[in-house]
């Protein structure tokens, strides 16, 4: 396990975290998003840390990833959802076709970030839109509960579709670092102590 690895990770459990939290709450951190969207983009950063902007902003996912691996007060829907959307990029990975056509509507949308900026409604529903068109039509489909009555409002549903593609882009930088589920079992120590080390890191630089 490396800090690669770790980041990449952090990225999926944070944008998951999100999209649970909107799902509970109808709301969520509003930069943790930002930042997990803005890796959608970022197809061709040259490094790991590059796709998240920093480690700082993936704050949240290092503390969803401690949680989980020390067992302590892990959060058993996001747990759900991150094994699920590794499942998901695994199965995106077998659709050369569908992944193109993914990748192209990440593309269009960017061009909407340039004249919307990427915190706009009408980038949000596009980004929901590829996710619906894309992903949604694969297996396992990612099954989101929260509370029904934010579930129903489409502000909400967009959003939390915009972060499980932002969670899909973090399942492929893990792939692509040489991430495999099984490390979680065998490193998760290792990996632990890297995410807890990162994470001190990033609050010291945020003072």
């Amino acid at each position: 396990m490396n800090e690669e690895r770790v980041l990449s990770l952090a990225g999926l459990f944070q944008a998951c975290a999100l999209a649970q939290q909107l799902a509970n709450d109808g709301r969520c951190d509003d930069s943790a998003m930002e930042a997990s969207v803005a890796s959608v983009f970022r197809i061709d950063a040259p490094s790991v840390v590059g796709v998240y902007g920093s480690i700082s902003n993936v704050r949240i996912g290092l503390r969803n990833l401690i949680s989980q691996l020390d067992e302590s007060d892990r959060d058993m829907a996001v747990t759900r959802m991150v094994v699920t959307v590794m499942r998901l990029e695994r199965s995106l990975s077998r659709r050369p076709e569908l992944l193109e056509k993914l990748q192209q509507g990440i593309l269009a949308t960017q061009r909407q970030v340039e004249h919307f900026g990427q915190d706009s409604s009408q980038v949000t529903r596009r980004l929901a839109e590829v996710y619906t068109s894309t992903l949604s039509t694969l297996k396992p489909r990612v099954m989101v509960s929260g509370n029904p009555q934010q579930l129903q409002l489409p502000v909400v549903v967009e959003k939390v579709r915009a972060n499980l593609l932002a969670a899909v882009r973090s399942a492929v930088l893990w792939r692509q670092v040489g991430g495999r589920q099984w490390q979680l079992l065998i490193y998760r120590r290792q990996c632990s102590m890297l995410a807890r080390g990162m994470l001190t890191g990033a609050t010291l630089d945020n003072r």
